[in-house]
């Protein structure tokens, strides 16, 4: 009994050292996959941080904006001030259009090219004119971690239209 006492224990023994090389080779497979996932959620994560800030900066500057007397420079000094809290803004463009063509019935918002809309100059704006304010920026100028899941050139935007009083 005693001799089949001690079979089991060097067994039982020499498994572990097999298991335990087997936990380290298991570990090399799974650590970077786990880490790409965990990095990944970050990555996403921090983008939607950039869509929100974007589109609370714009709407809050837009807001101010739509005061009579509001120049077109503060807009975007206020829209600067916001997001610079949140991320570096050196590579964000943010710009103040004349945004009378969403006022066309029938209209399709996703048709309108932003860019080639005419820039307006808010202390001049009429009362009740439309004007957008719009900011955007590449997600490899301010992501956490290199760009892997979200490809660098991803555009973020946030925009938010407002009628001048």
């Amino acid at each position: 009994m005693i001799g089949h006492y001690r079979k089991l224990k060097n067994r039982s023994s020499s498994n572990q050292s097999e298991r335990r090389g087997t936990s380290i080779v298991e570990l090399a497979f799974i650590a970077p996959v786990f880490f790409f996932f965990m990095f990944s959620l970050f990555e996403i994560g921090h983008a939607f941080m950039v869509v929100n800030t974007l589109k609370a900066a714009t709407r809050k500057a837009a807001r101010e904006g739509s005061a009579e007397g509001v120049s077109t420079a503060t807009v975007l000094n206020r829209v600067d001030s916001i997001l610079s809290t949140a991320f570096p803004t050196a590579s964000v463009t943010v710009t103040v259009k004349n945004a009378d063509v969403f006022d066309t019935p029938g209209m399709d918002p996703s048709s309108v090219n932003y860019g080639s809309l005419p820039s307006i100059e808010l202390s001049d704006a009429e009362p009740r004119q439309l004007y957008i304010v719009r900011a955007e920026v590449e997600f490899g100028d301010v992501s956490l971690i290199l760009p892997s899941v979200i490809p660098a050139d991803l555009n973020l935007t946030g925009h938010s239209i407002m009628r001048h009083e």
